[in-house]
């Protein structure tokens, strides 16, 4: 009778481990979603979807003029690029009433009068590719009346000819005088060689440069005198 009942003990020692094993191999056998098994898409491993970066904005710059004179043209075209080399549409706002604006280049243009002497505020452009928008900081322009001034000019009678003979038939003067130093683009006839001075009305704002030739009585044009400068502001 003690023999058979440490038999029983031992016997029962060995179905505790077989047991175990058992359940743990059950455990690791079951998904995770509820019964189902691994094979039906419940408990396999799940691949992120991939980070793609947003589309890049496009970009916008240039430095506008901010005054012009009435009567001037004002010119602006602003430099904008896109990384995605996506189309480009521009846009202001604010735009003055003498100007006209480009939409596919940007370019703001026109000639103001003097009716338009003033400030312009508020002047925005911008450019779109499309998704997003990248402007310019807003800017002002300033129409300014023309200037209007007068120089007096004055010189001295020439008395003898370049081979040192006696100028005796001077019979005036032609005064050259332009924007640029050297280029003449208007003329004044004085046709009387006792007249010296002269006064040229209606120069607008500028720089400008004169020069002087004595005539004789046959329209033999002396050289040009040395130049003279005014700048009216």
């Amino acid at each position: 009778m003690p023999s058979f009942v440490a038999h029983l003990v031992r016997s029962r020692a060995r179905v505790v481990p077989i047991l175990s094993t058992i359940t743990l191999l059950a455990l690791a056998g079951c998904g995770s979603g509820g019964g189902g098994s691994a094979g039906a898409g419940g408990g396999g491993p799940v691949t992120p979807a991939p980070i793609t970066d947003s589309p890049a904005s496009p970009t916008i710059s240039g430095t506008p003029a901010t005054s012009v004179m009435a009567g001037q043209t004002y010119t602006f075209t602003p430099q904008a690029s896109d990384p995605n080399g996506d189309r480009l549409t521009f846009q202001v706002d604010n735009l003055p009433t003498w100007a006209t604006f480009d939409a596919a280049t940007g370019r703001l243009s026109g000639t103001p009068t003097a009716a338009n002497v003033g400030t312009y505020a508020g002047v925005t452009i911008s450019v779109s590719d499309g998704r997003s928008r990248a402007s310019l900081p807003a800017f002002t322009i300033g129409v300014a009346a023309v200037s209007i001034g007068s120089a007096t000019l004055s010189w001295t009678a020439p008395t003898a000819r370049t081979d040192s003979t006696p100028l005796t038939d001077l019979s005036g003067y032609r005064i050259y005088y332009g924007n640029s130093p050297g280029i003449y683009s208007n003329v004044v006839n004085v046709p009387t060689a006792g007249v010296t001075t002269y006064v040229i009305e209606n120069l607008t704002g500028g720089t400008w440069h004169f020069a002087v030739a004595a005539v004789d009585s046959t329209g033999v044009e002396s050289r040009l005198s040395s130049p003279a400068t005014k700048t009216i502001s």
